[in-house]
């Protein structure tokens, strides 16, 4: 199997991806797992902070049953870093052509970010079909996919930045988006106060609307 065929197997069984920035290492392994019992499995774990190494680290060993992304890949150093981590994905916020030469070397699924018709040209031309459009408000949100799908049909777009828990199945509800992911699956309050229940609570009401949008 492909690294962009085992992206599209990842997306197809998870289109919700929380987005979770760790700032204390402790925090990792019960917020995984948090989730994981919510029935979110593929977890993006952004390299935005000191402790996010060890945290990805320790989902990895202790969180078996999550498929553990690592995002805000800003160098082809991030993406060797994640490799030695032992992701399964990889995300960027935007793309460069250094990063798109690591990942060809580290053979991972990969959701480049793209934000312009431009980036998504070149997303393309490198193989990768299915990106991640970012800011997805800031930049045009369900108007701009729908007018990037019109010359690139054969795009698929997993966009972030903005979407919450009002709003998820809208954009879900667009053929060309395959995926969403957000901050609101993980919140910070919560994560704070160790509140797992309210974080498992969350995710479960997600996929609950995912599967009874999926039966109707």
């Amino acid at each position: 199997m492909t690294p962009n065929e085992l992206l599209a197997r990842i997306l197809a069984a998870n289109p919700i991806i929380p987005v979770i920035t760790i700032s204390k290492v402790a925090d990792a392994v019960p917020l995984a797992k948090a989730l994981v019992d919510g029935g979110i499995t593929a977890l993006e774990v952004t390299l935005r902070t000191p402790a996010a190494p060890d945290a990805i680290e320790r989902i990895v060993k202790e969180v078996p049953e999550a498929i553990v992304g690592v995002g805000t890949i800003r160098s082809a150093g991030d993406v060797a870093q994640a490799v030695r981590l032992g992701a399964k994905f990889l995300v960027s916020p935007g793309t460069t052509a250094g990063i798109y030469r690591a990942v060809a070397q580290a053979k991972l699924p990969f959701l480049p970010g793209i934000a312009t018709a431009s980036e998504l040209l070149v997303a393309l031309d490198q193989g990768f079909d299915t990106v991640k459009f970012f800011p997805a408000v800031p930049a045009g949100g369900i108007a701009a996919i729908k007018a990037l799908a019109g010359p690139f049909s054969q795009a698929r777009f997993c966009p972030t930045g903005g979407i919450s828990e009002g709003n998820f199945l809208e954009w879900l509800a667009v053929p060309e988006i395959v995926a969403v992911g957000g901050s609101w699956l993980a919140p910070a309050s919560a994560i704070k106060a160790s509140n797992w229940r309210e974080v498992t609570a969350i995710a479960r009401r997600a996929r609950d609307a995912i599967d009874g949008t999926t039966r109707a």
